[in-house]
């Protein structure tokens, strides 16, 4: 089997004028960069609003092993399967963070006959969204301290600065520093650290905004600071927001892409899932709609986490509803959390995971069970994708089917699009196509009105399966800040490891008799979040021994070689 790279280059590319044609996108509102992607106009949406929406697909996944399960395979896969079956199709996806494809996972664009192409535009800076938002989330940055060194007009205390610096590379040496050092000519020294760039709450807005009116609006909104008499200290107060919103005004529009199959594609922000809210924008969704009959997006991570947050985050705010989702699952992945041996990022997988073993299968899929039944908490129909590889036997197989089956899963069907296109995703297609025309009564988990506090238990408990929550005096002081603020209202966005559905890496399958430790909180009031952090989470990854980025070179004619 040739490599990623190698399949994507020996891929057809049609001209993205030809993808842009073939959807109803008019010339004047794409706006190439190059001949094989390009920016499409956000007054699309004002001229397709009569038109009706098309399905909306999540695809999600049980929680993975380190080395993912290959959900982005098969959100693309099941794309082009939906147009292998005759239906009109578009995929939106987040743009990769370089962290991640220099660290250990490598590149995001799916893999085998069902990717993304060009694989190198895709996985190497784009359009420069990410880019454009490191620059404006840095420009706020030092917008306060260039005010704190000016005289401090405002009152600023130097304490309560929240706004951290970012930058999109994976570097554990940055997570903690000391600016200002040097003398009174370089400003005021403070400690601060970075945090990667998918984290911004800047990149969280470009996900969530309606439009660049609303853009403009939410960067103003962002909290960086409490006065000494706690008053909350925007990016408006710091007169900032409009030059970030000039930053952002080609970011705010989606790239337009193609798979392998030719079927269109949305790339546009990047928020990570174990941290943000890891999910596509909203503004790419709402012209998708628009354009095709179906529509596949992916939430970040497992159920757990990147859909919980596509529901009660996404959907709150854009008023979409989902009609389908989709499960990812592997035997392999459910065989660790049966108990097999430790799956360690940046090496092989253990031996005893090609080894027929029912018995573990069928106790991994305790986590499967479990995340159909968070994604059936919100009353959508949920069909089971295994994704799956050559060393899977048939009986291994029949037990996912079976166990799903019972969960309340529409079914599980095998996901062969690594391997055969969309060819091998015909019967997954045909399932999903089915199921979204089912009933639904979506619901969310939770009131806007709730109290944060209970809003954080009711996440713990019902997705996660924990006993209770134990919340730091300190965050619940700033609980009561926040709440007495006027946040109080806010969904939750939980920052928790993707490694487990608990807030424990160590802990695979389904636990149970656990309690959730909530050491910090956040807020995001220009996304429009709150965001507690569970357990020993950070928001600044760190380099494996073996960095992905090591294998990334250029060849003799100049041709990028080693990504995957």
């Amino acid at each position: 089997m040739p490599s990623d790279l190698d399949i994507a280059r020996a891929s057809e590319l049609l001209p993205i004028s030809e993808i842009a044609e073939k959807y109803g996108i008019g010339e004047e509102e794409l706006e190439p960069y190059g001949r094989h992607k390009a920016k499409v106009d956000l007054a699309i949406l004002g001229r397709l609003a009569d038109r009706k929406d098309g399905k909306y697909i999540d695809v999600t996944a049980i929680t993975p092993t380190p080395l993912g399960e290959g959900k982005t395979v098969t959100t693309i896969g099941l794309s082009q399967a939906l147009g292998h079956i005759g239906k009109s199709v578009f995929t939106c996806i987040r743009q990769p963070s370089l962290g991640p494809v220099f660290g250990i996972k490598g590149g995001a664009a799916g893999g085998g006959y069902s990717q993304v192409i060009p694989m190198e535009d895709f996985n190497l800076h784009l359009t420069g969204d990410v880019h454009a938002v490191s620059l404006a989330h840095n420009l706020l940055a030092a917008f306060i301290d260039n005010h704190l060194f000016h005289g401090n007009k405002l009152g600023i205390d130097p304490g309560t600065v929240s706004w951290r610096r970012v930058v999109d590379v994976s570097d554990r040496a940055l997570r903690n520093i000391v600016v200002g050092l040097g003398g009174g000519e370089n400003g005021q020294p403070r400690e601060t650290g970075f945090d990667i760039s998918v984290a911004s709450e800047v990149m969280a807005i470009l996900a969530l905004t309606s439009d660049a009116q609303d853009l403009r609006r939410r960067l103003g909104r962002i909290v960086v600071a409490e006065t000494y008499d706690k008053k909350p200290v925007t990016a408006e107060d710091l007169k900032c927001a409009g030059a970030m919103a000039v930053l952002l005004a080609d970011a705010v529009k989606p790239t337009l892409m193609q798979t392998i199959e030719h079927t269109g594609v949305f790339v546009h922000a990047g928020p990570f899932a174990n941290i943000a809210h890891g999910n596509s924008s909203i503004i790419a969704d709402r012209i998708a709609l628009k354009l095709a009959d179906y529509v596949v997006t992916e939430s970040g991570f497992g159920a757990d986490i990147g859909m919980e947050k596509f529901m009660d985050i996404k959907c709150r705010i854009s008023g979409l509803v989902p009609d389908c989702v989709v499960l990812v699952a592997t035997v392999r992945a459910l065989k660790m959390h049966g108990g097999l041996a430790k799956v360690v990022p940046g090496k092989p997988i253990p031996k005893e995971y090609n080894e027929k073993n029912v018995a573990a299968v069928e106790k991994g899929c305790e986590n499967l069970v479990k995340q159909i039944e968070n994604a059936l908490m919100f009353g959508v129909p949920v069909v089971v994708a295994i994704n799956r590889f050559d060393t899977d036997t048939q009986e291994e197989i029949d037990a996912v089917k079976k166990i799903a089956k019972a969960a309340g899963a529409e079914g599980a069907y095998l996901s062969e699009v690594w391997a055969k296109g969309g060819a091998g995703g015909a019967g997954l297609a045909e399932a999903v196509a089915a199921a979204c025309d089912k009933p639904k009564k979506f619901k969310f988990l939770y009131d806007d009105s709730t109290p944060i506090e209970k809003k954080i238990e009711t996440i713990a408990m019902k997705i996660y399966g924990a006993d209770g929550i134990d919340i730091e005096p300190r965050v619940k002081t700033l609980i009561k800040r926040f709440t007495k603020l006027g946040y109080g209202k806010l969904p939750i966005c939980m920052a928790k490891t993707h490694l487990s559905i608990t807030h424990d890496p160590k802990l695979k399958g389904c636990p149970k008799g656990f309690r959730v430790p909530v050491k910090d909180i956040r807020l995001s009031a220009g996304a429009g979040f709150i965001y507690p952090l569970l357990g020993d989470m950070r928001t600044m990854p760190g380099l494996p021994s073996t960095p992905a980025g090591e294998n990334v070179d250029l060849d003799a004619d100049g041709l990028i070689q080693g990504l995957f």
